[in-house]
């Protein structure tokens, strides 16, 4: 930015227009969020000379595997903020994480908060922007799945009503914002920034070792992944879906990462969660050998919203164990089967692909790994 200062005998009168980097801070508080910042931190530090660009990690994901694997193996730089929140309800969690932002935001005085996807952490941080007069950028706005019963549909929903800058990964956004009454001014059509890390990463993806560490056949495995609480909750429900699991590795190994949660309840219910030869439970993965399995499996069962993008863009084949999606670019191009919850539609459609009943799929529009330099462009340009 130009400045014009006006001087008399040596002495400033007047300074117009200060030289300022615009000062934008970044949330991350879950894993998806890491994946998404990733390459907006990235394309900020190309135009390094234009703005000064902050990262503030609420701490929703905490723990080494949750976390710190994702921001090396991402090349994220160290937080310059970390307010340690974790734990507790929704409300619980939100109100924590709104009182310790409010204190960096007071502090540093930025000009725009940057906030990913659906999480209680893009929640509280935009609460807190919007009452202090901040702007607020939304990537990821206009996901819809309508079901609010999801926390993430009311993160969703109230984001986007306080967001200055709404960037959307997909035509269903656009769709939605408009039709809610969102200012078309505000909304940007910028693509799927998590394919921006995917892309980046696929040389280190297929150098991946973890296929042959677990001894298995490319496209002869099936990867699944479950965790939100409609699935993961309902003890009946977990171990019918256990039951499912063993069943079906009689046919095809099947490799099943466990998420924190699920694992809890699993041990809560006293099901067995040692691996077999043919039904491999591991802890959580980190993104590059946990893409390399995406990228090999023959099938990814999963209750995942980021998973569906991922699968799509690789050409695999997702069984997505929800009644609902607010992707529905994954099921209209790509090649994602929606199926609801009920375990015997389940059965039917893995059984239905494993027959060569398969959907080919296309990319979305957008989804070509340049989404962070397009986002990066129009805020400074604005």
């Amino acid at each position: 930015m130009v400045s014009l200062i006006l001087v008399y005998n040596g002495t400033k009168l007047l300074n117009i227009q200060e030289n300022k980097l615009l000062k934008i801070i970044s949330i991350v508080g879950a894993r998806p969020n890491f994946i998404k910042m990733a390459p907006i931190c990235k394309a900020f530090q190309k135009n390094s000379s234009q703005v000064k660009h902050q990262l503030c990690h609420t701490g929703q994901h905490y723990d080494a595997k949750m976390s710190q694997v994702f921001f090396d193996q991402l090349g994220m730089p160290t937080p310059n903020f970390y307010l340690g929140i974790n734990g507790g309800s929704q409300t619980d969690m939100t109100a924590r994480i709104m009182q310790e932002f409010e204190k960096v935001v007071l502090n540093e005085k930025p000009d725009m908060i940057l906030v990913p996807g659906d999480v209680n952490s893009t929640l509280a941080c935009s609460l807190v922007a919007s009452k202090l007069g901040i702007k607020i950028a939304h990537i990821e706005s206009g996901l819809r799945s309508f079901d609010r019963t999801m926390p993430e549909e009311i993160n969703r929903l109230i984001t986007d009503v306080l967001a200055d800058y709404l960037f959307v990964t997909e035509q269903s956004g656009i769709d939605h914002l408009v039709h809610e009454g969102i200012d078309q001014n505000k909304i940007h059509f910028v693509g799927n920034v998590m394919i921006d890390s995917l892309v980046e990463l696929l040389p280190q993806i297929d150098q991946s070792t973890i296929i042959d560490t677990l001894s298995l056949v490319q496209k002869e495995f099936i990867l699944v992944t479950f965790h939100r609480p409609a699935n993961v909750d309902a003890f009946d429900y977990l171990a019918n879906l256990i039951n499912y699991l063993k069943e079906l590795s009689e046919d095809i190994p099947i490799v099943f990462p466990i998420h924190p949660r699920t694992r809890n309840n699993l041990e809560k219910q006293g099901i067995d969660t040692k691996s077999t030869e043919s039904l491999i439970l591991t802890e959580p993965l980190g993104y590059i050998d946990f893409l390399a399995l995406t990228k090999s499996a023959k099938i990814v069962v999963t209750d995942s919203g980021g998973i569906q993008e991922e699968t799509t863009f690789l050409g695999v084949q997702c069984v997505t164990v929800r009644d609902n999606t607010e992707r529905p670019s994954t099921v209209d191009i790509g090649t994602n089967h929606l199926v609801g919850t009920n375990l015997d539609d389940v059965k039917k459609t893995v059984s239905s692909i494993l027959n060569g009943n398969v959907k080919l799929g296309e990319i979305p529009p957008l989804w070509d790994g340049h989404t962070a330099d397009r986002i990066a462009k129009i805020i400074l340009e604005k």
